[in-house]
């Protein structure tokens, strides 16, 4: 025995699956024109906010659209100060590997993990969500190998803190076509956040899914501050005008493309008291209006929110609370980001 593990069966591949569930013309025309603004907020040719904001886990399809769909028409009302990316994130790392780890993984939380039905589930969501309500979606890259199977439908992607170090991440960020936010390590130290963006800014050859491949680099790979945790278990903060500036030298020392930042409300910026999310952002705007440099560099904010506030368990069956980290519900975040767009200049 070779291997310790039981081969369950064969996935489809990301291609098979795409030609089983395929994108319609409106989906692909939405995302090329939706990817164009985007690339544009973080190239600095469009001023707008990028917000990507939304549920911590993705659970249940309909909660989530209940949510986007809420979202659609108050992106209406703010188009011309913000741009939304809803969260939808279907896998979750879980520190200690327990857990509930994502609609890729259960598709029905409170049933055993299913791969094939998981991987159709996630796809059926986000083609939904591009459908009905005209939103390509953001999502983490919790798995390298597992990006092509949303490749088309997603808009944003993120690393997560326990993922930025990973050479993997940082190889398969260099080729994905789409702006990849780097989250600073739990740890909290930059000169590993920022050798993560330069690696993936850079071109590379490597082994991608059984394939020889090679990639460009993306340049618009960016920090996300999502702050982090000391070596006494407390977290620290990295929100504020002092590490927006430090973050701002160590791009310039760096000569990187595209200095951006967006601000991650919540982790440990806000320790996980959701409702910090609403000061941790107006700070943010403040930070802003002080300084135009900032103001050029920050690009746009992350928050976690849902259709009730706070969090619950699996078993407690609240429509549209969040199962795994507290979020902000829907009628504060709706005021926020009326504040937010007033506040944006």
């Amino acid at each position: 025995m070779d291997m310790n593990m039981e081969f369950v069966r064969k996935l489809p591949t990301p291609k098979e699956l795409k030609e089983q569930h395929p994108v319609s013309k409106e989906i692909q025309q939405l995302k090329e024109s939706r990817d164009e603004v985007i690339r544009n907020i973080m190239e600095g040719k469009d001023n707008r906010l990028l917000l990507v904001i939304g549920p911590c886990s993705a659970d249940h399809e309909d909660p989530v659209l209940e949510y986007i769909s809420r979202l659609q028409k108050v992106q209406e009302k703010v188009a011309d100060k913000i741009f939304i990316v809803p969260r939808i994130y279907t896998n979750k790392p879980r520190t200690i590997g327990k857990g509930y780890k994502g609609m890729f993984s259960q598709p029905d939380p409170e049933k055993k993990e299913d791969l094939l039905k998981g991987i159709i589930a996630i796809r059926s969501l986000h083609m939904r969500a591009a459908s009905e309500c005209g939103f390509t979606c953001a999502d983490e890259m919790l798995y390298p190998e597992n990006h092509r199977y949303l490749s088309d439908l997603l808009s944003y992607v993120a690393v997560g803190a326990r993922s930025v170090e990973n050479q993997m991440h940082r190889l398969t960020a260099s080729g994905v076509g789409i702006p990849v936010g780097m989250k600073n390590p739990t740890g909290g130290d930059l000169t590993v956040l920022m050798n993560s963006v330069e690696a993936a800014q850079s071109g590379h050859t490597f082994n991608y899914r059984g394939w020889e491949v090679t990639t460009p680099g993306n340049p618009l790979t960016h920090v996300i501050m999502r702050g982090w945790v000391d070596k006494f278990g407390r977290n620290v903060a990295n929100y504020h005008y002092e590490d927006l500036r430090e973050v701002q030298a160590l791009y310039k020392d760096r000569g990187l493309q595209n200095p951006g930042i967006i601000v991650d409300c919540n982790h440990s910026n806000s320790g996980k008291k959701y409702k910090e999310q609403i000061r941790i952002s107006k700070d943010v705007m403040h930070s802003c209006h002080v300084s135009e440099d900032i103001r050029k560099m920050v690009k746009g904010l992350m928050i976690e929110s849902y259709l009730e506030d706070g969090a619950q368990k699996v078993d407690e069956h609240i429509y549209g609370k969040s199962i795994t980290d507290p979020c902000l519900g829907w009628k504060k975040t709706e005021k926020l980001i009326y504040d937010l767009a007033d506040m944006w200049e």
